[in-house]
């Protein structure tokens, strides 16, 4: 067979791939057989060092199981492919065609393969799809776009791309890799598999696995591993993975990086998918995936900014928005809290005289240590700073005598007299009680402790 002349009359970059086959069925080498001017050019431009044929793939193109995938199908079963996809690790946008090629060689199969780089995206061809793959990812944005309960939207969307797997299970896993953590966003099994959730496995040592996922996936969009060959390959280079999979039971799995703005966010995968239609779920989620990503990255920005505007930047519990904002929801019923409930309120006698002596430098860091204190003692409960040196404390399924113990630790700590002396006042509320009544006895009880401590020493009160 003449490859150089069918070449001849295509004028993008366009090579002749051959795809070795064993009688099991199992691939072995891939080659470029022969390019056409543009694409040894191409190489000569890029790889700096002449084409020369019949040479491995991955001599001149990344090694990519992905790609190694599409040629066999394209190759053996006569299937004409299109992906258009990025090369993160590059930086670049690959569209790629592959058309099967009579071989006259009985375990050699060829395609033949056109491709063209760009390094800023064509929306043109992201939006080339077919039409069931067009309709998956359309019906995916109107939901993230229409989300007024961001979590609940989520989860009819993994269920969705579950079902597009037709997948035992499907999660979008959240990283964090500044805090080394993995929160799992969204998740969805199959009616009738197992209900083995990933959150069975998050721990120190997994995180330990996740990290690895990066370097597998490459310079690739995904990774497939549909069979006991990829298994194979898998397990040759990343053992510790291959076992965790294992272990879990899985024996296929389709994961994609979820990347926005540069930023890795975390991964969504379908495990024991229907690896019949690996082509179509390669399409669908690819695209289903840019999208995803960037609600994900909205989300947790407005997370961020939530969680910001009802901090106390200086002492890190929460501020007196939030105190009114959950004021707000106990008085409507949109919040019930557990009774019994108690209400404190503290403040720290003798901060006037260390901001008015030592500086208002000195008094933040008093601050700070005294809400320390307060988040320490009242590790379970929600604190907020009402203003100044005043803070809130809501105790939910209060015990009279749990919070008098710990009353007792806040005292201990008063004797230190050079960081000055907790006043508090409690109120508790089982019943009816309304919530500000409540606020105004635990304020005028805390006031009250104060007048008797500065009776009781008067030497230390300063105005």
């Amino acid at each position: 067979m003449d490859l150089d002349s069918i070449l001849s009359v295509y004028k993008s970059k366009t090579c002749i791939i051959s795809v070795e086959r064993f009688p099991d069925g199992k691939y072995g080498n891939i080659r470029i057989a022969a390019g056409n001017k543009a694409h040894c050019d191409d190489m000569m431009n890029v790889m700096h060092r002449p084409f020369i044929p019949d040479s491995p793939y991955a001599e001149y193109f990344p090694e990519n199981k992905n790609f190694e995938d599409f040629c066999c199908r394209c190759a053996f079963t006569g299937q004409p492919l299109h992906s258009y996809v990025s090369l993160p690790q590059m930086g670049l946008w690959l569209n790629m065609f592959l058309l099967p090629l009579e071989s006259d060689k009985e375990n050699i199969g060829y395609c033949i393969y056109s491709y063209d780089v760009t390094p800023e995206v064509d929306a043109e061809q992201r939006a080339t799809l077919s039409a069931d793959t067009s309709a998956a990812v359309l019906k995916t944005c109107i939901k993230l776009h229409g989300a007024d309960n961001t979590s609940r939207t989520f989860q009819e969307v993994i269920e969705d791309i579950r079902g597009i797997c037709d997948s035992n299970y499907c999660c979008i896993l959240l990283i964090d890799e500044e805090e080394r953590r993995c929160t799992t966003f969204c998740e969805a099994f199959k009616y009738d598999a197992p209900k083995n959730s990933i959150d069975n496995y998050n721990n120190d040592a997994f995180y330990d696995i996740v990290e690895t996922w990066k370097d597998t996936i490459g310079d690739s969009t995904c990774i497939i591993i549909k069979d006991k060959e990829d298994m194979e390959w898998l397990r040759s280079i990343n053992p510790v993975w291959h076992k965790s999979l294992t272990e879990a039971g899985a024996k296929s799995i389709v994961m994609f990086p979820l990347n926005h703005n540069g930023k890795l966010l975390g991964y969504m995968f379908a495990s024991d998918f229907n690896v019949d239609n690996t082509v179509k779920i390669k399409e669908t989620l690819e695209l289903s995936t840019f999208f995803i990503a960037s609600e994900i990255d909205n989300f947790l920005l407005l997370k961020r900014f939530e969680i910001l505007s009802s901090m106390d930047m200086l002492t890190g519990v929460k501020n007196r928005n939030a105190m009114n904002n959950i004021v707000d929801e106990i008085k409507s019923g949109k919040k019930t809290m557990d009774a019994p409930y108690a209400i404190l309120f503290t403040d720290l006698n003798g901060l006037k005289k260390v901001n008015d002596i030592e500086g208002h430098s000195a008094g933040d860091q008093l601050l700070q240590k005294v809400a320390d204190v307060l988040q320490c003692v009242f590790f379970d409960s929600e604190i907020y700073r009402a203003g100044g040196d005043e803070f809130m404390i809501l105790v939910e399924r209060a015990d009279k005598a749990e919070i008098e113990s710990r009353l007792e630790r806040l005292r201990n700590y008063s004797e230190n007299e050079d960081e000055g002396h907790f006043a508090v006042g409690v109120c508790f509320v089982d019943g009816d009680m309304d919530i500000l009544n409540a606020m105004r006895i635990a304020d005028e009880r805390m006031y009250d402790d104060k007048k008797e401590y500065y009776r009781r020493n008067p030497e230390r009160k300063y105005r």
